[in-house]
């Protein structure tokens, strides 16, 4: 098969060197008709493979319906498809999936905010670090403003109520203003029971 490269290589040896096809292909050990057949292209044009007939396509009416259904993956299809008739391999299985699932749904909602309207909080862990002979858990209280994604961090060594509510007003103080609302993620300290 001839590359690029080849191609070159044999309009190179006909143009600059003034080889003639027989000895083009002499020297390359290539058939002089495929010579003579590639300096008759002006350009490059990469050989189209054959698309024949595929052992998957009586199946892949099948494949779309479970695929409608549920969201199968390729190994779960494979047996029900064997039961089927379907003895192909799993690659072009795979490949085929690949191209016609459906496209998910995105996972999460996009939020819009304005600015100053409002915040995210949570706490996070950070290991331990000693204090006197023992040691303890570093937590971290997190702020983000929604609007431009300003954050502010402050470590303590609980996530008590305390805590949270000087943490709360250490991010106001910083941030220079209180935003209209503040979203908690599920911390015990803000969350009793969910409904």
């Amino acid at each position: 098969m001839i590359d690029y490269q080849l191609y070159h290589q044999i309009h190179q040896l006909h143009t600059a060197d003034k080889l003639k096809p027989a000895q083009i292909a002499q020297a390359l050990k290539l058939n002089e008709k495929t010579v003579a057949r590639w300096l008759a292209c002006a350009h490059y044009q990469p050989r189209q493979p054959a698309k024949g007939a595929s052992q998957l396509d009586p199946h892949k009416g099948t494949i779309i319906r479970l695929l409608e259904t549920h969201s199968y993956s390729s190994a779960q299809l494979l047996p029900r498809l064997r039961e089927q008739g379907y003895t192909g391999g799993y690659t072009i299985l795979k490949e085929f999936v690949r191209q016609v699932r459906p496209a998910p749904a995105p996972a999460f909602l996009t939020l819009q905010f304005a600015p100053g309207e409002c915040a995210q909080v949570d706490w996070a862990q950070a290991g331990e670090v000693t204090v006197g002979n023992t040691r303890r858990r570093l937590h971290f209280f997190i702020m983000v403003l929604c609007y431009s994604r300003q954050m502010f961090v402050e470590f303590t060594l609980s996530e008590s109520l305390e805590h949270f509510l000087a943490c709360h007003q250490h991010a106001f103080e910083y941030f220079n203003g209180v935003p209209a609302g503040v979203m908690v993620d599920n911390c015990k300290a803000a969350v009793l029971r969910h409904p």
